[in-house]
């Protein structure tokens, strides 16, 4: 987010304009942040938990200016059959959790690793950021769980994870085996927790970031006799509240230093429904070698002067018409797609690739994050080869999710909206929804729209309208509140959806789904 603030000076005859950055740097649900400068350019990793492809990659020239521009595992099928939805399986809140990436100048290759399913450490390579990725190695029975990755000066990698207590891994220089894992630091009893997990190293001392959610504390550990420690700790920032109104204070970050020497923190508040969104602020260094986040009057700023020359990216909002044979980066889909039924060719076809009544049990959803404070999404979709039984349309995604669409039963097809979709918090179905609203339609081709308020101070509402020319929208189904439980940990989504409750056998073409969002443009707003 960009604003221009002017100043006039004392002696000065003409205002001189002061940049600044906005928190938060964009609003948009990329938990778990791992940020790193890669040769001048900036890279940022973030959770998607059962979400495929995962762990996205953004880069940015300035901070705050985010675009995406790949995925870190190409899809989750090598986490096993339940991110397949195979056997009527589910996955819900497993896979990408806090995870690690760096590029590593020795060998000039990327590495990205995490622990799936508190079970099992994967690490996957690539040539450049955009891929293609590759799985390296897998570690079975080992859980570097919450993780953080230092590539030390003689090209050694070290993993930072936390357990019952703080641990270090050492890798071969090859990343492909552990050489040895040892606990570092023993929590002690103000510690009832630690989370997200990062490792550095800054003139010859190391450091051991990692945050208490209990309390709302983020720690700095620091060693001046190696990795290995002893490690004493101190507070980096504890209660201090952050700059989205109604969300919680900023915690579990990652540090860089940016191209003008200076250091700044990024880390993440929990802002539902949209989610968990970033927040930027520099980072300071004392004489004593201990690091302090920039706060103003004890809390996060709103604003802070730009790292450098704004360089604004492509703006997320807009129309996606699907053209050339694959989608764009910024798409997710709800667990690993059966590719077999769907195809992207001017336009997205998707054949119903599950026959369920449970919208959460069906493949091939395609998601992607809510851009804004609020935002609209509008998809023409072409329903004729729809068949008896099938549903189709728009959905705004999480635990409670609700739809609008085509559902065809008896041969006729009508315009539907369905909310009350439920999981516990077990992310188990409760509740398969219940009708809303329905409207009698002619011709095959249908406008559906949804418009979302996800700013935790807004009043956090999903509406619902559709259309036949493109041009008169007719509201459906009245109002939908959206959930500001955190348990499923990511926020609200936007999907396009197909799938059977009788046979398989049916398909839709989206011709193009389009988001809008006042003021949003890339990663600012």
């Amino acid at each position: 987010m960009k604003i221009l603030a002017l100043f006039t000076g004392v002696a000065a005859l003409l205002p001189t304009i002061a940049h600044a950055y906005t928190n938060p740097v964009f609003w948009n649900d990329l938990a778990d942040v791992d940020i790193r400068n890669v040769n001048g350019t900036y890279y940022y990793s973030a959770s998607t938990m059962h979400y495929s492809p995962g762990a996205p990659l953004l880069r940015s020239h300035d901070l705050f200016n985010w675009e995406f521009v790949g995925h870190s595992v190409p899809n989750l099928g090598d986490f096993g059959g339940k991110y397949n939805m195979e056997n009527g399986q589910r996955a819900y809140i497993g896979g990408v959790w806090a995870s690690w990436f760096d590029f590593n100048q020795h060998d000039g290759k990327w590495y990205w690793g995490g622990c799936i399913d508190f079970f099992h450490t994967f690490v996957y390579t690539a040539s450049k950021p955009e891929g293609p990725w590759t799985k390296l190695v897998e570690f079975p029975g080992i859980c570097m769980y919450d993780s953080g990755l230092l590539i030390d000066d003689d090209g050694t990698p070290y993993v930072s994870y936390k357990s019952t207590n703080l641990y270090i891994a050492q890798l071969s220089k090859d990343f492909k085996s552990i050489v040895t894992t040892q606990v570092v630091y023993t929590l002690p009893t103000e510690m009832s927790q630690c989370e997200g997990t990062r490792i550095y190293k800054k003139d010859g001392k190391f450091y051991f970031f990692t945050d208490d959610p209990s309390s709302a504390t983020e720690y700095v550990l620091m060693s001046t006799s190696g990795v290995w420690g002893p490690y004493t700790k101190r507070t980096l920032t504890s209660g201090a509240l952050g700059p989205v109104p109604g969300g919680s204070n900023p915690v579990q970050g990652s540090i860089l230093k940016a191209n003008n020497g200076q250091w700044y923190y990024m880390c993440f508040t929990w802002s539902y429904p949209i989610g968990r969104i970033p927040v930027l602020a520099p980072l300071n260094w004392g004489s004593d070698g201990w690091p302090s986040v920039q706060l103003v009057n004890g809390n996060f700023g709103t604003t802070y002067p730009d790292p450098e020359t704004a360089h604004p990216v492509a703006a997320y909002t807009g129309t996606d018409s699907f053209s050339g044979t694959s989608l764009g980066v910024r798409w997710e889909w709800n667990h690993t797609p059966d590719t077999s039924r769907f195809s992207v060719n001017n336009g997205l076809t998707l054949q119903a690739a599950t026959v369920t009544t449970d919208f959460y049990n069906a493949r091939n959803t395609l998601t992607q994050r809510i851009p804004g404070q609020s935002a609209t999404a509008t998809i023409v979709m072409d329903f004729a080869s729809m068949t008896n039984g099938d549903r189709a349309g728009l959905a705004i995604v999480r635990d409670m999710s609700a739809w609008i669409g085509i559902a065809k039963d008896n041969g006729v097809a009508q315009v539907r909206v369905v909310t009350g979709i439920n999981m516990d918090t077990s992310f188990q179905t409760t509740s398969i929804g219940s009708t809303a609203g329905t409207a009698s339609i002619s011709g095959t081709t249908v406008w559906l729209r949804l418009k979302a308020d996800v700013a935790p101070s807004s009043d956090r509402l999903a509406t619902f309208s559709y259309s036949t020319d493109g041009k008169n929208f007719k509201s459906l189904g009245g109002s939908f509140s959206l959930n500001t439980d955190w348990h499923f940990f990511l926020g609200y989504r936007f999907g396009i959806f197909n799938h059977a409750t009788s046979a398989l056998g049916g398909s839709v073409r989206v011709r193009t789904y389009d988001v809008q969002a006042p003021g949003y443009i890339g990663g600012s707003e």
